[in-house]
């Protein structure tokens, strides 16, 4: 880890700051004892989790003004876990999940810089068959879907872990595998909706991808 080179950054939600130790950029890798390499995670994706994407940043801010009172919500492939942070902010019920080696270190320490509760972290992988996590009446996730088995990967996942009445709101930036997706959850008895979100602060241009919403 010593050799990674990492950065600092707050993002604004109104009058709320999070702040963020992320990686530089997408060249930092560090695997001294192949851990991820086993995992399966090579080289060239390593460096994903830590960086901060536009779809993490229009999740974020879907979730600033959120209803969140009483539900018990799950942030899935959570990266550098921006969502997570701010709606620990807001003392929301919040559990993180990811499958990078690396995610839970950086989310202690963002949790540190910003004064919160511990999050709770379960790395997990989407065909994983444990149930430790429990079921969830919201969850939430951006920029998931990168190969077209993740569909079929994700929607399980997800169904595993929803409540009989669940919310899913899931940030995709159009990668091509969504339809696959939506089709998934439509199967598993959930209802699909999408739209465009709002122009997210600091951006020069409107997101071009699509907020994914589906209800159980």
């Amino acid at each position: 880890m010593s050799s990674l080179r990492v950065r600092y950054q707050t993002i604004e939600f109104g009058g709320v700051d999070i702040h963020l130790r992320t990686l530089r950029d997408r060249q930092q890798f560090s695997d001294p004892e192949g851990t991820a390499e086993k995992l399966g995670i090579s080289s060239a994706t390593w460096p994903l989790f830590g960086i901060v994407w536009p779809s993490g940043e229009v999740l974020a801010h879907l979730m600033a003004d959120f209803e969140i009172e009483g539900k018990r919500i799950l942030e899935v492939g959570c990266g550098i876990a921006l969502s997570s942070l701010l709606l620990n902010h807001r003392e929301a019920d919040i559990t993180a999940t990811d499958y990078h080696p690396e995610a839970e270190r950086f989310l202690i320490e963002n949790t540190r810089l910003n004064n919160g509760q511990t999050i709770p972290f379960v790395r997990t992988s989407w065909d994983s068959d444990q149930s430790e996590l429990g079921d969830f009446d919201l969850i939430i996730g951006s920029d998931l879907l990168y190969e077209r088995d993740h569909a079929t990967q994700l929607a399980g996942f997800i169904d595993q872990h929803a409540n009989a009445h669940c919310e899913v709101i899931l940030v995709d930036p159009g990668r091509g595998h969504h339809a696959r997706f939506s089709k998934r959850m439509v199967a598993l008895g959930y209802s699909h909706s999408q739209s465009k979100p709002a122009m997210t602060a600091g951006d020069a241009s409107p997101f071009s991808g699509q907020v994914l919403t589906y209800n159980r």
